[in-house]
């Protein structure tokens, strides 16, 4: 299975930006723990980052045509206000996606309880920290076997 696993505004910063509700594992350790993971379940993982919306909605239309058979995304702060990355999501019928977030984003900040990009998706998982990604990828496993 071809994975394309996104992560929005920030998640380069991880172990840098508050560790106390990020943790303090560094992004290039999650990106190996998810590389490492697909190999290990047969898959392939692309992993892309940006802090800018236009890049992210970019790379999803992308994955339309590049043989992505699932999707696991972190929009970070995009996750509760852009609609523009939802509608991205929702136009690539047939791949599963995933919203997956460190934090327990329901226990936080009133503003940060709500997902407007997580009804694009099939899966919305938070609060596992970087073992989110890890479940995520077996959630699309099992989509794609069912």
């Amino acid at each position: 299975m071809k994975l394309l696993v996104i992560n929005g505004p920030n998640l380069n910063f991880l172990g840098i930006r508050e560790p106390e509700i990020y943790g303090s594992e560094s992004y290039e350790a999650l990106l190996e723990k998810i590389r490492s993971y697909a190999k290990e379940r047969g898959c392939s993982a692309d992993c892309f980052q940006s802090n800018h919306e236009g890049a992210i909605i970019d790379r999803l239309q992308e994955a339309y045509r590049d043989g992505t058979e699932g999707i696991i995304i972190n929009p970070g702060a995009f996750t509760h206000y852009s609609y523009a990355i939802h509608d991205a999501l929702k136009s690539l019928p047939g791949i599963p996606k995933a919203e997956v977030h460190l934090s327990d984003i329901t226990a936080r900040e009133e503003f940060r309880a709500t997902s407007v990009t997580a009804p694009a998706c099939d899966y919305f998982l938070y609060g596992k920290g970087t073992d989110g990604y890890t479940e995520a990828m077996d959630l699309l496993l099992a989509h794609r076997d069912k």
